[in-house]
């Protein structure tokens, strides 16, 4: 029941937190666009410009005044409360998916790190990129907004490496992620709300206000315009073990991130000119490169020396209800020449179904079956089942993707599969998938 209940609550906050930032992300990619298509010749005196459109069956008359009208109007709508619940929701599915269980999700198979200490750090970071941002924006590198950009983004690509040394590739990727909101709903709060707010005050107070701070407020919000593109690919990167499941994860992110700033910048200047078309099919050829080079690798690169089998602190009820400790000292125990079956089937030699089977049964169906008998889950993840062996043999690319070539399965490896156990599997799958 404690299973059941937990994903339907990564349901609804999850809901939620996709509801309110398609709200967030519509509001700035229309106002961005609506700043840079006003008509600014002529206009009307106090005007900076207006703009006539269409949608939905009805004219608009769109007006955008210098600072202030002489006379504010009785409803002043603001844009505030969708990147709140954004970020709150955000921080409320990082708890339910990481944090509740830091040895399954955020932490990285045979780091010797305790999940209270990760949760420090993958909360810290968000208030300390904050910080650190704020700060170089404030300072003199803020008036030289390419060279900010880089800095920028050369630190959050540095975070990104230093979380994949600790967290797993989903919560590294999640964690940069939630730097970068934190960033955005930071922006919000403590700069373009506060502009705004001065603003109108100094309306009602009859008093000119001070242009510096909406100018200030709209710099902010063109920066939340760029990070956009990246964290809906952040949101979106659980489903693609091929990114964060990568050995070389956070130069992917990279990438992605370029490719994405890139895609972006051509929507926010092709109202001038379109000399930055070129970003579109430039962002095509890298992404076909990105495939490329994350593709799988041949069976015969993936093979494994005999590792020791590695730890962490797993859930009590994890692992037959042992914790690390207890399985490390048994398996330290063992006679040399006694070996769990699945692995010793798996250094056999052959690549039969019988073998792939048995590591599949002892390793994958804990979970993934149609009765988990993993406390973690009331149902089997994603719905991938591996009873039958029509279910194993239907699945094999995908277990070959999340087992062998990323080897993100099982979560945190908490059914611990060996290195043989999985260059068996891919042997089998190189071999045609065959079960008979």
């Amino acid at each position: 029941m404690e299973a059941h209940l937990t994903e339907w609550l990564n349901l609804g906050i999850r809901w939620i937190h996709m509801i309110t930032g398609i709200a967030w992300i519509g509001a700035s990619f229309y106002f961005v666009w609506l700043e840079n298509n006003l008509n600014r010749s002529n206009p009307r005196e106090g005007l900076a410009g207006d703009l006539w459109a269409i949608h939905g069956g009805g004219i608009y008359h769109l007006e955008k005044y210098k600072l202030a009208p002489p006379k504010m109007p009785d409803n002043l709508h603001w844009f505030k409360w969708e990147a709140y619940f954004t970020w709150l929701s955000g921080v409320a599915l990082m708890l339910v998916v990481y944090y509740l269980n830091p040895s399954l999700y955020l932490v990285k198979p045979g780091v010797d790190l305790a999940p209270e200490m990760a949760i420090v750090i993958g909360f810290g970071s968000m208030i300390a990129g904050y910080v650190a941002y704020h700060f170089l924006c404030d300072s003199a590198l803020g008036k030289r907004p390419a060279l900010l950009g880089a800095v920028l983004f050369v630190l959050l690509i540095a975070a990104a490496y230093g979380f994949t040394q600790i967290f797993s590739g989903r919560a590294a990727y999640i964690h940069v992620g939630a730097i970068i909101g934190t960033i955005m709903v930071g922006n919000v709060f403590f700069t373009i709300m506060p502009a705004q707010r001065a603003l109108v005050k100094a309306i009602e107070d009859n008093t000119t206000p001070d242009p510096a701070l909406p100018a200030k407020g709209l710099l902010r919000s063109r920066h939340n315009n760029y990070f956009t593109l990246p964290v809906l690919f952040i949101m979106i990167s659980n489903h693609f073990p091929s990114t964060y499941g990568s050995e070389y994860n956070w130069l992917i992110l990279a990438g992605i991130a370029i490719l994405a700033v890139l895609v972006r910048h051509y929507f926010n200047t092709r109202h001038d000119s379109n000399k930055f078309a070129w970003t579109l099919p430039a962002a095509a050829v890298g992404m076909l490169c990105l495939a490329f080079v994350t593709g799988p690798k041949p069976i015969e690169s993936n093979k494994a020396a005999k590792a020791e089998p590695q730890y962490q602190s797993l859930p009590a009820t994890a692992v037959g209800g042992k914790t690390a400790a207890q399985l490390k000292a048994e398996e330290a125990a063992k006679p040399a020449a006694t070996e769990a079956p699945a692995q010793a089937q798996a250094q056999a030699g052959g690549a039969d179904f019988e073998k792939v089977h048995s590591v599949i049964q002892e390793r994958c169906t804990v979970c993934h079956s149609a009765k988990p008998t993993s406390p973690l889950f009331s149902a089997a993840p994603a719905g991938v089942m591996l009873d039958t062996p029509q279910q194993i043999q239907q699945l094999a690319p995908k277990i070959q993707a999340q087992a062998v070539a990323s080897q993100i399965m099982p979560l945190g490896n908490i059914t611990q599969m060996t290195p043989e156990e999985r260059q068996l599997i891919g042997q089998w799958i190189a071999q045609g998938a065959r079960t008979q």
